[in-house]
């Protein structure tokens, strides 16, 4: 998410929402009361009507932007009048590829990010899903060595290769619980395509007791040829 976010109160007034906007090359501000909390959202569609066609203000840089759109909301003079509610919004702890669900199925373009009180945090939008999925294999690499470090599993035992996307997992964990979650977090990373599931395991921890060893994990398919890749022990985290 973009920490950073421009904001408005609900008493702003329209010609200082359109200005914001084109100043800091953005479509839209979250409107926030005096505790932080999201109340509305007003975008370029909501101001278009003002600043095209009302005599107070026939022509703004905004509308030269945006010509040919649609009139907005043109009754509002301020942001509680202009603004769209309720928001929908998402919290910081959600993962990418809910926000992704999200914003398809709310139909927005952007995600303000709120605590369990509606205050705003940040705010995710469609290029920001976008950029995540259009990375390069080199940073996919890096960001799936992130994960499974962070799942505890052996840097040693694993080797870890990338090609257009599809993640090999192979080596050994201790339990297939292990391997489960590993090939589970892995596919759910940005910009993975697919993974290859060729991981074994100690202990076969879903049986109950006396498990077998040396069980080979099958929870990921998938094909891929030469691509880039890199053991665990190579790597500095």
């Amino acid at each position: 998410m973009t920490r950073d976010v421009v904001t408005v109160a609900p008493e702003t007034g329209y010609h200082q929402i359109a200005d914001l906007l084109v100043r800091h090359s953005i479509s839209a501000v979250p409107v926030v009361d005096p505790e932080g909390r999201v109340l509305g959202l007003v975008s370029e569609a909501d101001l278009l009507a003002k600043l095209e066609y009302s005599d107070r203000e026939p022509y703004h840089p905004l509308a030269v932007r945006r010509l040919g759109a649609g009139r907005g909301r043109a009754a509002g003079e301020n942001a509680a009048g202009l603004m769209s509610y309720p928001v929908v919004t998402i919290s910081a702890d959600a993962s990418v590829t809910g926000a992704a669900r999200l914003i398809d199925a709310a139909g927005v373009k952007r995600l303000p990010v709120v605590d369990e009180r509606r205050h705003l945090l940040g705010i995710v939008s469609r290029r920001d899903l976008v950029r995540l999925y259009a990375r390069g294999d080199e940073e996919i690499l890096a960001a799936v060595l992130d994960v499974l470090t962070g799942l505890r599993v052996d840097p040693a035992d694993l080797h870890v290769r990338v090609d257009d996307g599809v993640v090999s997992l192979a080596g050994r964990v201790d339990r297939r619980s292990t391997a489960a979650m590993a090939v589970g977090f892995v596919r759910s990373t940005p910009g993975v395509v697919d993974v290859i599931d060729e991981l074994t395991y100690r202990y076969d921890d879903t049986v109950g007791p006396g498990g077998t060893d040396d069980t080979v994990g099958t929870f990921g398919t998938g094909q891929t040829g030469g691509g880039r890749s890199r053991t665990f022990p190579d790597i500095v985290v």
